[in-house]
């Protein structure tokens, strides 16, 4: 059994493995100071986080396996990626600190919901988080929150791009979520729209990175959506070779958006890691509610972006071609930045979540009574 200090949990199957797979290199310098597992519930899973991770990937089906395997490891922080159903059986251990480091900063309601309240501090990544919070729960005591940034952020994966002398232009869309308060997704709604519409942009190379969810989704007008704009990419690239008009639907985006001029995508994290990385290049922000109120209110960024829906939709083609050479809206997204990540650079993110961490080790311990200081006093 391997000696844990601190255990990365995750309860789901291998088409959410994402949410943690974005960690692990985060999880992975994390170790040099605090040893690190990952403990999970699926075997599948298991399986392809072994293959991705230098850690120890340890797993626990049932839950007399789980409590079985907490005992043996004695860890003292656990941190979770995502809000799974299952995390409950982990939560019942109170010998250890539990804390929620979510998958993502953005402004889906299902960033702020009442499951923060089962856990013992909630990792966020600045002021855009914090308000989130105190208007989006009753009596909850935001002294929990501790301001991390996006870690993930601070890491610089080997481009997925081919370079190119036109200007790229990126359409992200997201997925539909797990219920209809949380579907934020353009692709069923103006998808098709939107990629005729950056096609038709002179100078332009068109990159399709969808959400890793919308392969595997169950609802039949996103999936079909995602074939005709794939197809529309692929007739495109067809017809003009030296485009470079490409479809990519695996590895991260965060290996993609450096080596973009210009932004199409929803209300998701990805636009806000486009706020924090590409401060000085247009975003353009799907409503596809058609709520220009409510969008301005909830979603912050919308405020230094253009809004796209199926209003406007049309106009796309010409609006992208002025951005592209007249960008009104740097300035106030230079502000927005500063709203949801305070004035974390590059490397800030990281260095604030590994002191997180080690100041809920130690905690841990003083509340045990077992940490070094203890033992030294009694000793004496």
């Amino acid at each position: 059994m391997p000696e844990v200090s601190v255990i990365a949990y995750f309860a789901d199957d291998p088409s959410r493995t994402y949410q943690l797979v974005q960690w692990l290199a985060v999880l992975e310098r994390l170790h040099d100071e605090h040893a690190v597992g990952i403990v999970v519930r699926d075997e599948e899973s298991a399986t392809l986080l072994r293959g991705r991770t230098r850690l120890p990937v340890l797993c626990a089906p049932t839950f007399p396996e789980l409590t079985a395997l907490y005992d043996d490891l004695d860890a003292r922080v656990v941190l979770y990626c995502n809000n799974s159903m299952l995390n409950f059986q982990s939560l019942i251990n109170g010998r250890m600190l539990h804390v929620h480091i979510n998958h993502g900063e953005s402004d889906k309601q299902s960033m702020a919901s009442n499951n923060a309240k089962a856990y013992d501090r909630v990792f966020v990544a600045g002021e855009a988080a914090v308000l989130r919070h105190e208007a989006g729960l009753l009596e909850f005591d935001t002294r929990r929150l501790v301001r991390t940034g996006r870690p993930q952020l601070d890491l610089r994966p080997s481009s997925l791009l081919v370079s190119s002398r036109r200007r790229t232009v990126l359409y992200a869309p997201t997925w539909e979520g797990d219920a209809d308060y949380n579907d934020y997704t353009s692709l069923d709604t103006l998808g098709t729209q939107i990629v005729r519409a950056l096609l038709a942009v002179p100078d332009v190379r068109l990159v399709y990175k969808p959400h890793p969810k919308i392969e595997t989704s169950p609802v039949a007008d996103v999936r079909r959506a995602h074939r005709n704009v794939l197809a529309l990419v692929t007739e495109a690239a067809r017809r003009d070779p030296a485009a470079g008009h490409v479809s990519i639907t695996t590895g991260d985006i965060l290996a993609v958006i450096p080596d973009c001029d210009a932004m199409v995508t929803d209300v998701s994290s990805v636009g806000l890691d486009w706020l924090y990385l590409r401060t000085e290049k247009p975003i353009f922000l799907t409503d596809r509610h058609r709520d220009a109120e409510r969008l301005r209110a909830e979603v912050p960024v919308s405020r230094c972006a253009d809004v796209v829906d199926a209003d406007s939709v049309g106009d796309l083609t010409a609006l992208v071609s002025d951005r592209l050479e007249q960008d009104e809206h740097h300035l106030a997204r230079v502000a927005m930045r500063h709203h949801y990540f305070d004035d974390l650079q590059v490397g800030d993110s990281t260095v604030r979540f590994l002191d997180a961490v080690s100041d809920l080790v130690a905690l841990r311990d003083r509340l045990l009574g077992t940490s070094p200081d203890d033992t030294a006093a009694i000793t004496a």
